[in-house]
């Protein structure tokens, strides 16, 4: 099998030369959606007469639903809600990426629509409480043939320990596509902070925040598709797999930061150990949503060891990446500031993970309206 794609391997310049053709005052629109997995993204793109200058400008716009797991073919047109408009680093200015929810004919959310219940609890705790998120996304690179990009076509890399924040050749697989994907991020205005190296060879991380409330998602699903993008350029996969190989290898969570005013604030580490609390009673509850499949991806993942908690207890510690949430060592020292929640699998819905949390930690139990299954 190939280890790169076909198509990356066609002729960039000669691409390069009709995007650089002039398209007047039309504006390029690729709309962007979840598709019925709860874990793919889709995209189609559309001309507009100018360039939009905010969501009131973009039109709502239908799918064939039954080609993306979402609908019936004798019922299958479904609407997509612009949400969120960012800038396009493939096309460049004034061309625009569009963030989509999905909807059904009857206006009520797709099954795999879990931004419209996410901003409903968020709705209910911005004002007083003003959370603040912060998402670490691992992933896998891999070629077409599944085989981790830069791994030995037989036999394996030498063990982990010289791959995280690693440079060299012999230590870092693939930087040149972490790098693009950094720059993409910065040009569409995603609020990514930082990337390294990861400790399994081949496997990466990003970061993205601070975000408030139901931001955090919509910036952590257009910095995936931007990933799938740059990936889709290079000829080779992004998988967002939570244990991509088997055995003595690290796997790929999608680590969680949290705050409140509270937290932030002068004596935010009682509020921190309160939050903690009731994570505990709820350990449960979060593992069945913080991968697509109930937990069974957390199942090969949350083993205890490898940097992570066993999936069948809590466990909580500063600078502990063995527990469940790790108290930053410089948030304990200054006794406020964040958590970070380390059980959400790679390929977690940020809306269903950061909605989960504010349930769980910011609401009262009588204002529990929203309904997780």
């Amino acid at each position: 099998m190939s280890y790169v794609s076909d198509s990356s391997c066609l002729r960039k310049a000669l691409r390069q030369q009709y995007l650089s053709l002039t398209q007047g005052d039309h504006c390029q629109i690729s709309y962007i959606w979840i598709d019925g997995s709860g874990e793919g993204l889709r995209s189609k793109s559309r001309t507009m007469d100018s360039e939009p200058k905010c969501i009131a400008d973009l039109p709502e716009w239908e799918f064939d639903g039954s080609s993306t797991g979402q609908a019936v073919g004798s019922n299958s047109d479904m609407l997509l809600i612009p949400v969120g408009m960012f800038r396009d680093p493939f096309l460049l200015d004034p061309n625009k990426l569009v963030l989509c929810e999905v909807v059904k004919h009857t206006r009520e959310p797709a099954e795999s629509n879990h931004r419209n219940r996410c901003n409903k609890v968020m709705e209910m705790v911005q004002e007083e409480l003003q959370p603040w998120f912060g998402m670490e996304q691992e992933y896998t690179l891999l070629g077409l043939d599944g085989h981790p990009y830069g791994w030995p076509r037989l036999g394996f890399p030498k063990p982990q320990g010289p791959y995280y924040c690693g440079v060299g050749a012999d230590r870092a697989f693939g930087r040149d596509i972490a790098e693009c994907h950094y720059k993409a991020c910065l040009y569409a205005g995603i609020k990514i902070c930082g990337t390294n190296a990861e400790v399994m060879p081949s496997q990466w991380e990003f970061q993205v925040g601070p975000c408030k409330g139901t931001e955090m998602g919509d910036q952590m699903w257009m910095a995936r598709f931007l990933l799938q993008r740059v990936c889709e350029d290079f000829g080779v996969l992004a998988t967002l797999d939570p244990k991509p190989m088997k055995g003595n290898w690290n796997g790929a969570g999608c680590h969680i930061n949290v705050s409140t005013v509270h937290t932030r604030g002068e004596g935010g580490m009682e509020y921190i150990e309160q939050a903690i609390e009731k994570l505990r009673k709820r350990h449960v509850e979060h593992i069945r949503v913080y991968d697509p499949h109930g937990g069974e991806d957390n199942k090969r993942r949350l083993t205890g060891l490898h940097e992570t908690s066993s999936i069948h207890e809590f466990s909580a510690g500063v600078a502990n990446r063995g527990a469940s949430i790790r108290i930053p060592r410089l948030v304990a020292l200054d006794k406020c500031g964040y958590f970070e929640d380390r059980r959400p699998a790679a390929n977690c819905d940020p809306y269903l993970v950061i909605c989960t949390i504010a349930r769980t930690c910011m609401l009262e139990e009588e204002d529990e309206v929203v309904d997780l299954e």
